[in-house]
């Protein structure tokens, strides 16, 4: 009887036990990515803008001190359809594609893509 118990016992705190380390493991879960997006996200874009704001900085011919960026793939993408007078620099062909950015390092850069599916 009293084994019984005390394997009764041990069953109950194994129980407790996992449902509290399980818990806590999906508070941490759910908490890290909030914390994480946070800091990782600071450093990836100056700002967002909206169509209207891209509205006002397509314009024929373009300004010296713009330019717009279609970073889709091009041949799926781009050759289908893009804001008119948008260069095409695939995200993936970015590094070998830098010498097209304008040399004026002050210039409005505007990238759009496709975004999360």
């Amino acid at each position: 009887m009293k084994l019984r118990k005390l394997l009764g016992l041990a069953g109950v705190i194994a129980i407790v036990l996992s449902f509290g380390v399980s818990g806590y493991a999906a508070q941490q879960k759910a908490a890290e990515p909030a914390a994480a997006a946070v800091a990782d996200d600071s450093w990836k874009f100056h700002s967002i803008v909206d169509v209207d704001f891209v509205k006002q900085q397509v314009k024929i011919p373009m300004p010296e001190d713009v330019m717009i960026i279609d970073a889709r793939p091009k041949r799926s993408k781009y050759d289908k359809g893009h804001i008119p007078m948008a260069v095409s620099i695939p995200d993936s062909n970015f590094d070998k594609m830098v010498d097209m950015l304008p040399k004026n390092k002050s210039a409005l850069l505007v990238y759009y893509c496709e975004g999360l599916k």
